[in-house]
């Protein structure tokens, strides 16, 4: 816990560089390239999500002092749910820091060359024993200059895509033409891949998810040395959010100017659309030496931050929730354990990197993840904070059917995908392509949509829920029958401790706050006319002395 020393300013920076990593590098610009830049509505999520998070859960877990955040299940419903919950952010976590180790590897195997799966492991190596001799302290500070690597990097990217279109008229008029400015999309269907809605909304629902019940983001704001702190590295971290996706996606539409006529994802150039950013990268900078090991670089940097702290945070909750219960031992031996415990992590999180191989987009992947187990966490989280009745049988109902709902939904999707009409990326060309004897490769490529093939209900909607929303449903359906539940079941008789539950204290606070400036501000004034009122009069007194006395 960084002997709960920690300034706002590096733990800020830390949550947004661990939350973005490399699936924004590679991902979002390659989302933005295909889908358009409705992925920039994520900003609002982020700042939804930020106040949420600072307002209402960060009051509680504060005045508690938690070490894990599931312990907070514990102290709200019993040992077991602590168990469920600490249970299910190891699986989360394996599953996400898979990902963030697959990611980097893709931008080494396109722009540095390496072998993909060498690269992986050199990635895992690496991870591995950064996480293992580092504290908590030192992942912080490292996420600050990681987090400056990597939008050096996209800066630098973008910087010369304007350069070569000759400005950035030109590459948001090609933008426009294309399609690519598609930002306010209103349609209430949930089964569209990305609307207004479902980033919005969803989004709101997976960051608040990940930020209020991972103890990976959990743990570094509970480090902080005040909870005014926390707050602070909250709304700042904010900021950070915001400039890395604003970067990513201007490096998006970049990406579609300069490749506007000659797709290299349809052209077969590139395999996958997370290495369309690599791919980029080393295709505008080739002619400038150093500078696309800049962006590898950034994006490994980034990658680090996000492997070092989910080990570090697999290794805390284990042994807060596993071993101290249960064990009598001293600090030295915990502290061998835990550097014991980093390792096995490590290893079975570059094993679980073979199965992220064929998840396909990396982005939409770890959204996914968080959906299908964020979402019932966050769904208990949010009950036992907001409802004095919830009791532990509803909320362990309502995390097993809005586990298993969700869980349903995930492997419908994955065995049978969306129909292309929900998904279809927006049109790419390859008519400025060339074959290596100069020869036109191909005209614009036109396909008719083939007879679509027969699906069931449940194949063309229930499984064609758009992945954003996975994270909704699952805190939803748990809250509704963790409600249910507990009403049913003697809630309304249980006696819960107050510092366990969002009060109206915890929400005036804010309130009083602005509300005691506002009137230090009017106050002042006034203040300020009765000094000068006195002085005047103390003057004229003094006046009217000296002159009585001479």
């Amino acid at each position: 816990m960084a002997e709960h020393n920690l300034s706002f300013l590096p733990v800020a920076f830390s949550l947004a560089t661990s939350c973005m990593s490399a699936l924004t590098v590679l991902g979002t610009p390659a989302e933005v390239y295909r889908f358009g830049s409705i992925f920039l509505l994520f900003a609002f999520s982020y700042a939804i999500m930020v106040v949420i998070i600072a307002e209402v859960f960060l009051p509680v877990f504060y005045r508690l002092g938690l070490t894990s955040v599931y312990e907070y299940l514990e102290l709200r419903y019993n040992k077991y749910i602590r168990i469920l919950g600490t249970m299910m952010f190891v699986i989360l976590t394996i599953l996400y820091t898979s990902i963030v180790i697959y990611s980097p590897s893709l931008a080494l195997n396109k722009a540095a060359g390496f072998r993909l799966w060498d690269s992986v492991i050199a990635t895992g190596l690496i991870c591995i024993f950064y996480c293992s001799v580092g504290g908590l302290k030192a992942v912080v500070w490292a996420g600050v200059f990681q987090y400056i690597l990597m939008i050096v990097g996209l800066g630098l990217v973008f910087a010369r895509a304007v350069i070569i279109k000759g400005g950035f008229g030109p590459i948001l008029h090609d933008a426009y033409q294309g399609g690519r400015l598609n930002i306010w999309d209103f349609n209430p269907n949930p089964l569209k891949r990305h609307t207004v809605w479902t980033v919005v909304i969803g989004g709101t629902f997976t960051w608040v998810g990940m930020y209020a019940t991972n103890q990976s983001q959990v743990q570094r704001y509970f480090a902080c040395r005040s909870q005014w702190d926390a707050k602070c590295a909250l709304y700042l971290n904010l900021v950070g959010l915001w400039i890395a996706l604003i970067f990513a996606s201007l490096n998006g539409l970049s990406m579609y100017s300069i490749y506007k006529d000659c797709d290299p994802l349809t052209s077969g150039i590139v395999s996958a659309p997370d290495q369309l950013m690599p791919y980029f990268v080393l295709d505008i900078l080739k002619d400038y030496p150093g500078l696309p090991g800049l962006f590898v670089a950034g994006t490994y940097s980034a990658s680090l931050s996000s492997v070092s702290i989910s080990i570090n945070a697999l290794a805390t909750v284990t042994l807060e929730d596993f071993i101290k219960p249960y064990f009598t031992l001293s600090e030295e031996k915990l502290s061998y354990i835990a550097m014991g415990i980093s390792l096995l992590f490590g290893i079975v999180c570059l094993s679980m990197a073979a199965l992220v191989s064929v998840m396909g987009a990396l982005l939409q992947a770890a959204f996914s993840v968080f959906g299908l187990i964020g979402g019932p966490l966050l769904g208990i989280y949010s009950l036992g904070i907001l409802f004095p009745f919830a009791n532990s049988k509803g909320a362990f109902l309502g995390f097993i059917c809005g586990f298993c709902v969700i869980m349903w939904i995930g492997i419908g999707a994955q065995k049978y995908p969306p129909a292309p009409h929900r998904t279809v990326p927006l049109p790419l060309s390859i008519a400025g392509c060339q074959r290596s004897n100069d020869s036109t490769f191909v005209s614009m490529i036109v396909t008719s949509p083939s007879p679509a093939p027969s699906r069931s209900y449940f194949q063309e909607y229930w499984y064609s829920v758009s992945y954003l929303y996975f994270s909704a449903l699952g805190a939803l359906i748990t809250f509704i029958v963790g409600t249910v539940v507990s009403l049913l079941t003697g809630g309304l008789n249980k006696e819960v401790d107050h510092r366990l539950l969002f009060t109206k204290k915890d929400f005036m606070v804010n309130i009083q706050y602005w509300k005691d400036k506002f009137s230090e501000k009017q106050v002042a004034p006034e203040q300020e006319d009765k000094t000068e009122k006195k002085s005047i009069s103390i003057k004229k007194t003094s006046v009217n002395e000296t002159h009585g006395i001479q």
